[in-house]
């Protein structure tokens, strides 16, 4: 099984460290992938239901500054040789889909690595409102953006006249990503599962006080159900599990390591512990042996 540790572009970042520092320890530690999370803005008060907490609430200071994720994955792939690189995940509905193209093309042409795109239909209301998009829509927005981004890719995509985004004819949209870009789709509904049946697979998430194997095997078995009734092989599906908030992953997912091996899932991506001295080696070393258990 693959292992992925997340860049911290959220939280104030350990003083003796930057992104750019952590993505090099992540990668010199041997981590396969490195990850980063999306949040634009916050707002004072959030009403909407957190999915990734059993109680609903959001498990952050709402203050905490979010460093732009693209930004961020940028900065990694600049000074990383061999990692992949992901989002965990990028809410791409309330963004212009022609503009992520750019930016993901780019990430990928300047770093000559594969992408693995982690998208959402997004969970906080208020943060689609701020920027102007319209939250309700946000199913039918993400299924439109990704076929947008899937033609910039081509380089010259053909004209588009959708619900939510337009392209003329003759656009020309380079750099062309040098490797596929890998799409997961991420959450945990009904939708989302058949989302990503159409896609490269599924990115779940849970947290650290929510999590639930039980649902991660009806997501794994409804994700491959839909790919078998749309026509497709499901054992070209990619299964990745975030799990989320908790510093010494190692140690909590312990118990179920195995268990999220026989589910399918092909990679696990976690927060390493920045405060210690060897955090991403001391994390990686633990979870390559319960791996080697499997």
């Amino acid at each position: 099984m693959k292992i992925g540790g997340r860049l911290p572009n959220s939280g104030a970042l350990p003083a003796r460290l930057g992104i750019a520092a952590m993505a090099v320890a992540l990668e010199e530690a041997g981590f396969d992938s490195v990850w980063v999370a999306d949040h634009v803005v916050m707002t004072t008060e959030v009403r909407s239901r957190y999915p990734f907490a059993r109680d609903g609430r959001v498990t952050w200071p709402l203050d905490t500054p979010y460093y732009d994720c693209l930004i961020a994955l940028g900065i990694a792939a600049a000074v990383t040789k061999r990692v992949e690189l992901g989002t965990a995940v990028l809410v791409l509905p309330m963004r212009n889909p022609v503009v992520v193209a750019k930016q993901i093309a780019t990430v990928s042409a300047t770093g000559r690595r594969r992408i693995s795109l982690g998208v959402g239909a997004g969970w906080m209301a208020e943060e689609f409102e701020a920027l102007g998009s319209d939250f309700g829509s946000r199913g039918a927005r993400l299924d439109e953006a990704l076929a947008v981004m899937r033609a910039c890719w081509t380089g010259n995509p053909p004209p588009v006249e959708g619900r939510f985004h337009r392209l003329p004819a003759g656009v020309l949209a380079y750099p062309v990503p040098p490797e596929p870009v890998s799409v997961l789709i991420g959450g945990m509904s009904p939708a989302a599962l058949r989302r990503a049946a159409r896609f490269d697979g599924w990115l779940a998430e849970q947290g650290h006080d929510a999590l639930d194997l039980d649902a991660l095997a009806v997501g794994i078995a409804s994700m491959r159900q839909a790919a078998v009734a749309g026509g497709r092989d499901p054992d070209g599906l990619r299964a990745t599990f975030r799990y989320t908030g908790h510093p010494r992953s190692p140690e909590v997912l312990h118990g179920c390591f195995k268990q999220l091996a026989d589910l399918g899932f092909d990679e696990i991506v976690i927060d390493v512990d920045w405060e210690a001295e060897d955090g991403p080696r001391a994390a990686l070393s633990q979870l390559r042996a319960l791996s080697a258990e499997v």
